[in-house]
């Protein structure tokens, strides 16, 4: 029994630039009123106003929505920024809430969902069974060059929410595929190795059988190629909205992980206004 009657559905736009696909969502609910997700090039800066009009005159406008949410990365440096400010800006000027989601948790839930297939095989792969397998793991992968991703882990039971693991970090995927080999060995030791082992996202780099052998053996690997769907952010979004933990549209930055670049060179060289002790 739900309480869906007793309460008035809200509806929430949802954004994420932090990925090559930008995605734009108006969620209700748990369900989708409309979504765009535009893949390509890295031009996201230019399109996302227009997408997120279009999604908005699609759904009944901007004084239907009752709130905001925004992947805050990690992911692309400049893309990130992107959709952030856009929310700030929108909720400042219309006087809506808004939270931040990971962008890997909505890459994660975004993945299984479309790598589980027909509600029998999810169902398959979620069994607590007597030979002691547990919830699926899911490691989204954004490539962060140089042998490096973006990524997290998170375990998935049901229709709900992928659950964190681990957080969302920049990591050597060499050593990473190291410690998640670990991790399942404990989780082994006591009954709650996955069934299946998900890696979704960006895999043309970080996905090969090369890479991942040495988690061969201990659960069933899958590798998808995904991209980014705005309703994953949206229905993250929905759940913190929803709690009441809301974030302050002034203090709201993204999570990049890392520093850029320039910023690290500028840091190294003594004039980013930081001085190493």
């Amino acid at each position: 029994m739900t309480n869906a009657n007793e309460q008035p559905r809200k509806r929430f736009l949802a954004l994420d630039t932090a990925t090559a696909t930008l995605g734009v969502a108006v969620t209700e609910g748990g369900r989708v009123l409309h979504e765009i997700n535009a893949s390509g090039e890295r031009n996201h800066s230019v399109h996302l106003l227009p997408i997120i009009g279009e999604a908005l005159q699609a759904s009944g406008g901007s004084e239907m929505l009752d709130g905001i949410s925004v992947g805050v990365g990690p992911g692309s440096y400049t893309g990130t920024r992107i959709a952030i400010t856009a929310a700030k800006s929108l909720a400042w000027g219309w006087k809506l809430p808004v939270v931040g989601v990971s962008t890997l948790q909505a890459l994660a839930w975004g993945g299984w969902n479309a790598g589980a297939g027909s509600p029998d095989e999810a169902a398959a792969g979620q069994e607590r069974s007597s030979d002691g397998f547990g919830p699926d793991w899911i490691v989204p992968l954004l490539d962060a060059r140089r042998g490096q991703a973006y990524t997290a882990l998170f375990a998935v039971d049901g229709g709900s929410a992928p659950q964190r693991l681990a957080p969302d970090r920049i990591r050597l995927m060499a050593d990473w595929v190291q410690s998640l080999a670990e991790r399942l060995d404990t989780a082994k030791a006591i009954g709650e190795c996955p069934r299946r082992l998900w890696f979704v996202g960006e895999t043309a780099v970080h996905g090969s059988g090369e890479l991942l052998g040495p988690l061969e053996g201990a659960s069933e690997l899958r590798v998808l190629p995904y991209e980014l769907e705005g309703r994953w952010v949206g229905f993250l979004g929905e759940a913190r909205h929803a709690s009441g933990d809301i974030d302050d549209v002034h203090g709201l930055i993204p999570n990049y992980t890392q520093l850029a670049e320039a910023e690290a060179n500028l840091l190294k060289a003594g004039k980013g206004g930081m001085k190493s002790r």
